[in-house]
């Protein structure tokens, strides 16, 4: 490229731009993309509202119902389902959620990787990960109901619910505790603060919004296990608030008993679906709600 110089000694070479204009097939390609990537989210949002507004639709009619909220399966209501979901679930956590935040602080703060006991480890929590629900409850019988003969009752749905819960806590808070930046820790060792210290009292609260929107979500996804209820804890459409004595309903369980009391109880099966919808939605968004609040401040 070639431009006349001003003051008449001649022509003078320039440098061509470094921006060239977008040719039309990059355009193209990069507009079918954008389509695309529309066109799945579309496809994959129609089945999620498809069902919503099916459960919805089916199960809004019982929860008008004061009395479901407030009454036992007894007394057409549910409160006992919800309490049983509820109290399993919370009994599950207790053990699960310090257990797994353990384990990883020991795999990324204490452990190199290479000994046998964090092999072995991370080798135990990937099986658990792949674990079905089913195989955690036939587990839990063979040794607590076979071979130590203790009685069917909630306690033993939530020990199968820590097995299932345990892997989901360990890799939620290991991702978050490795994004914490070494420069924090290395400043803190320097202060001479113990390693213990610095791992309570800088390390955990850094990721601490992680580690709880993990957790929640954890709850979330165990919240709705049927196959350990169906297994290892009896039926009842009395109020039980003792989790380690007789049989305790939860909501899986009276889906399953109500369906099979024929077409004429299908809508108390939908009532409990969307009851347990939206008790997983209430965790879900009161994560998101802690992980807003304890989210470290930008400014």
């Amino acid at each position: 490229m070639t431009t006349l110089d001003i003051s008449g000694t001649g022509p003078v070479k320039t440098r061509p731009s470094g921006f060239q204009p977008i040719s039309g097939r990059r355009k193209i390609v990069d507009r079918g993309a954008h389509v695309a990537v529309i066109v799945a989210v579309v496809i994959a949002i129609i089945p999620l509202l498809w069902l919503i507004g099916t459960l919805v639709y089916n199960g809004i009619e019982p929860l008008l119902d004061p009395d479901w909220w407030v009454s036992s399966e007894r007394y057409g209501g549910a409160l006992n389902a919800v309490i049983g979901t509820l109290m399993q679930t919370a009994l599950a956590a207790l053990i699960s959620v310090p257990l797994g935040i353990f384990v990883a602080i020991y795999l990324v703060e204490y452990s190199d990787g290479k000994s046998v006991l964090a092999r072995i480890t991370t080798f135990m929590v990937d099986i658990l990960s792949g674990v079905p629900s089913i195989v955690a409850a036939l587990f839990v019988y063979a040794v607590w109901r076979t071979t130590l003969g203790l009685p069917r009752m909630g306690f033993l749905v939530a020990i199968a619910l820590v097995l299932l819960m345990v892997p989901l806590v360990v890799r939620s808070t290991e991702e978050m505790l490795k994004i914490v930046p070494q420069d924090l820790r290395e400043a803190s060792y320097a202060l001479g603060v113990p390693k213990w210290k610095t791992i309570s009292r800088i390390v955990l609260p850094t990721a601490l919004s992680g580690i709880v929107t993990g957790v929640m979500l954890a709850i979330s996804r165990v919240m709705g296990e049927s196959a350990p209820v169906l297994i290892l804890v009896g039926s009842t459409k009395a109020m039980n608030w003792n989790p380690f004595d007789g049989n305790q309903e939860s909501l899986p369980l009276m889906m399953v008993q109500q369906y099979n009391n024929g077409p004429g109880a299908f809508d108390k099966v939908w009532g409990a679906a969307l009851t347990l919808v939206i008790l997983v939605a209430i965790v879900y968004f009161g994560a998101k709600w802690v992980a807003k609040i304890f989210a470290p401040k930008t400014s």
